[in-house]
């Protein structure tokens, strides 16, 4: 199998995916439709993004769409990219059942479409989980540029790339190495459900693979982005090890037994004016 039927058959399982997301728990979309105020962006991410009253903002693999929906709560006119077009249709209806005006386009992000604008955005976001679809990060950084307006900004939260050498089955709560960290061959995954919805049925196999903080930065500057901000966090937005615990809402940690590791990091990058 090579890299283009790996990602088909992530696109095949995001499809299946969606239909499980929308109405689970998880994701809480009713919830959400009912008092999006008491389900916004958590503490990290709502303090990246900050004011974008008044901006362009892109959120790439956006999913069905609740986080391109706070930034229109937010105040930006926003526009959200997935290349699932089972999630870009549930996106569309939850914008429309919410009444908050957002534009939904199906595509790959790294290869738009060429109804998405260029150089027009003053925001690129994205978050959690994104980059370890791609097997190559040239193509996704190239397009966050090239959407980009001079002057805007791209920002990105995610799991910290450390995060990927521990060994995320065990029960043990010490985390112990797994991974190398400068693996570059595909990680496959029998997924029974989803990371969302866990359940006993095989659904597919998905593929992902590994990114270094040297991969990451590399290919943003190498678009032509200039890295402003780096941070990171001994906190995660999902239960990563079944050892983790809660540490304010929505965002997890290690046990007190333990020493804190980086497990998120967030990014912002500026397309030079």
């Amino acid at each position: 199998m090579d890299d283009r039927e790996r990602i088909a058959a992530n696109r095949e399982l995001w499809q299946r995916w969606t239909a499980l997301h929308v109405p689970s728990d998880f994701y809480d979309a009713e919830g959400f439709i009912a008092d999006p105020s008491a389900r916004p962006f958590d503490r990290i991410v709502g303090e990246l993004v900050g004011d974008v009253r008044g901006m362009r903002a892109l959120h790439l693999q956006c999913h069905f769409g609740m986080d391109t929906v706070r930034l229109a709560l937010r105040g930006a006119e926003a526009t959200g990219l997935d290349f699932s077009s089972e999630a870009i249709a549930a996106a569309r209806e939850l914008s429309a059942r919410m009444g908050v005006p957002v534009t939904f386009i199906e595509g790959d992000v790294t290869d738009p479409p060429a109804e998405l604008p260029e150089g027009v955005f003053d925001l690129v976001f994205t978050s959690y989980g994104t980059i370890s679809w791609f097997p190559d990060l040239g193509p996704w950084a190239r397009t966050i540029a090239s959407r980009l307006a001079p002057g805007g900004a791209f920002k990105i939260a995610d799991s910290h790339p450390t995060t990927w050498i521990f060994d995320d089955e065990a029960e043990d709560p010490t985390l112990r190495v797994r991974y190398s960290y400068f693996m570059r061959e595909a990680l496959p995954w029998d997924e029974h459900g989803s990371y969302a919805v866990p359940l006993d049925e095989h659904i597919g196999t998905s593929h992902s693979w590994q990114h270094t903080f040297e991969d990451i930065i590399g290919a943003l500057t190498g678009a032509g982005l200039v890295i402003e901000e780096l941070r990171e966090f001994p906190l995660l937005a999902w239960k990563y090890t079944p050892g983790m615990v809660e540490r304010e809402p929505g965002l997890f940690g290690l046990p007190d037994d333990q020493p804190e590791v980086p497990l998120m990091f967030t990014l912002t990058a500026r397309k030079p004016r």
